[in-house]
This record gives structure tokens, sequence and C-alpha cells, in this order.
């Protein structure tokens, strides 16, 4: 697998797939998160993206799952240091049952106390990419930054991100660390694949913040920053027809985005998914997908994507398709 710099220049070098750890322990049992996990390493991935809230929403889910199930791997694969661990802060609900609405934030606190969990939980006594997973618009910046750098100068986290934030706020975050002589955010996360949503419809997912052209031209202009991208395939609905599209995606330009997507499938010899995933790699600017699988099957179709090249027509192509009908356009 293709391998990048993240986070900067002097950030650790990942392969260009990552593989979303969401579903171990809840809806993927660990004996099968444990068989994909060996596959994506095998085929030469390394980072791997989790949360300390992963997946409190499933019945019976108490949003330990995703890291305790990479955690027992890593211990019974004595794997820490072939592997680069992506944890998130911020979105885990404080009372049973009571989801977003409760999330614990981004306060001083909050982090410290929750650093400490997923360490505990993961086994290991350092993150490699420690993210804001929502904002907190209720905290300082200042103290969640001054905290996140605390845990960066002691050794505990290596690069900083924040995920489902908007633009400016990620600026306003990195203008502020600069200022203090603190570590800034050099990775962002958001929802981003190649069909658009409508900018007036919310995503039926709480708390999911979409890549936006503004977004896209920030990341084009700030060299040390990393674009990372969750629901990439959007849960299937590339190719399942028991994964419709939610209304966001009910909009002029959806079709002929498709029509070409499935062209220029045909025409490569892949998979809608493929081509999907080799669109974001392979951009301006380049991104990592975030991918999540329930079986080895479906990771190496995902996987076939790192040896999937568009010629320069064909990404023009899917480019072009239906952009005059994209709401955001």
């Amino acid at each position: 697998m293709l391998r990048r710099r993240i986070g900067g220049p002097s950030g650790p070098v990942a392969g260009m797939l990552s593989l979303g750890a969401l579903p171990f322990g809840t809806t993927v049992d660990e004996k099968t998160s444990f068989t994909i996990l060996d596959r994506f390493v095998e085929a030469g991935g390394n980072l791997i993206d989790t949360a300390n809230n992963y997946a409190f929403w499933i019945p019976g889910g108490t949003g330990d799952e995703s890291e305790t199930t990479v955690g027992r791997w890593l211990a019974s694969r004595r794997s820490r240091d072939d592997v680069l661990i992506s944890t998130k802060v911020g979105a885990r609900p404080t009372a049973p049952g009571t989801g977003f609405a409760t999330a614990e934030g981004l306060s001083a606190p909050v982090i410290r106390g929750a650093v400490e969990d997923s360490l505990r939980r993961l086994g290991t006594d350092r993150l490699d990419v420690y993210w804001a997973h929502v904002e907190d618009r209720s905290v300082p910046l200042e103290e969640t930054l001054g905290t996140l750098d605390e845990l960066v100068r002691a050794g505990t986290v290596g690069v900083l991100g924040c995920s489902n934030h908007a633009t400016w706020r990620t600026e306003r975050a990195r203008t502020v660390a600069r200022a203090n002589g603190w570590t800034g955010y050099t990775c962002v996360q958001l929802r981003h694949s190649y069909l658009r949503p409508r900018v007036d419809v919310e995503l039926p997912e709480a708390g999911h913040v979409h890549v936006t052209d503004e977004l896209l031209d920030y990341v084009r202009s700030e060299p040390d920053l990393t674009l990372m991208a969750y629901s990439s395939l959007i849960a299937g609905a590339y190719t399942r027809p028991d994964k419709p599209l939610s209304a966001a995606y009910d909009h002029p330009g959806t079709e002929p985005r498709l029509a070409a997507l499935r062209e220029v499938a045909t025409e490569l010899g892949a998979t809608p998914n493929q081509v999907v995933l080799s669109w974001l790699m392979g951009g301006d600017p380049p991104v990592i997908p975030i991918v999540g699988v329930t079986s080895v099957e479906q990771l190496d179709e995902v996987l076939g994507a790192g040896e999937l090249t568009l010629p320069a027509e064909a990404r023009a192509r899917l480019d072009r398709a239906g952009r005059g009908g994209t709401p955001d356009a």
C-alpha cells in the first residue's frame, strides 16, 4: 500500500487507506475484527481509526467496545509498533441512553480523563493521532488546545486533529495554537465522498459535518494539513440496493454523477467503490479515506482501490459530472 506523511513534515507515515474500527466489538464480533485487522496489516495498512464512543448507539453498547477490541488485538499480536492508532475525545455521552445531547465535550478535565481511559482500553502508552471529535463551543479554545498541547509535550500524543469542525473553527483553532506556541491541529476529519449532499438538508446522522469546497480550498493552501474522510462509501449506497441514499443526496447532480461513476468503473474493470476511493486518494488535495468493513471480502475490495490509478480523462469526467446540479457547486 502506498504511504504518505500525515500531520505535517514531522508527522508519521501512514497508508493511503485507513481502517475504520467503529463496528468492532459491537456489530462485528471480536474474532472477525481480529481477522480484518490481520488482513489489513498484511496488505500494508497501518492507520487504524477508532474513538472513545464507538459504538454507544448500538443496543447494549457503551462506547468502550471498539477501543477495547483494538487493544486486545494489539496485545495478542504484539503489533503496537507496526500500526498507527487514531482515536477521539469529545462525543461520548455522559449518561447512558442520552446520546449526543450529553456529549462529554472538550474541557480540560474531560480530555485528561478521556485520554487515560483510551490508553487503558487500547493497552498502549501513546496515541499517534488524537482528535477533538466534535466542536464544543461552550469551552474556550485556549482551554482545549492548551490541554491537548500538554499531551503532545508529555509524549502521550503525536499528532492532533479536529473532526466535524467548521472550516472557520479549524482556522481559528490553528491561529490560537500558533499565537500561544502550542501544537495545532494538523489533521482534519470530515464526512466526504464522490457524491455531494444538499446544503439545505441536514444529514440524518447527528453531528456529521461534510467537506465543503471552502474546506478543500483551505487544505490545499495549508501544506501541513492532512484531510481524512469518513463515510467515504456512504454506508454501501453506491452498490447495495438495500442501502438507499438519504434525502440529502436528492438533487439533480446525483444521478449524472452516479452514471459517470458506473461508466468509469466498467471501463476500468473496477467496482464503483474502488473508483470512489481512488478518486479521493488521488484528488487535489489528496484524501485518506477511512473505510469501515464487516468482512475480509469487503476489505479486499477496498484494498483493490490502492492498485487503481484513474486516467486523467476519467478523473476529469468524474469531476465534471453533475456539477451544475450540485447545490453547493
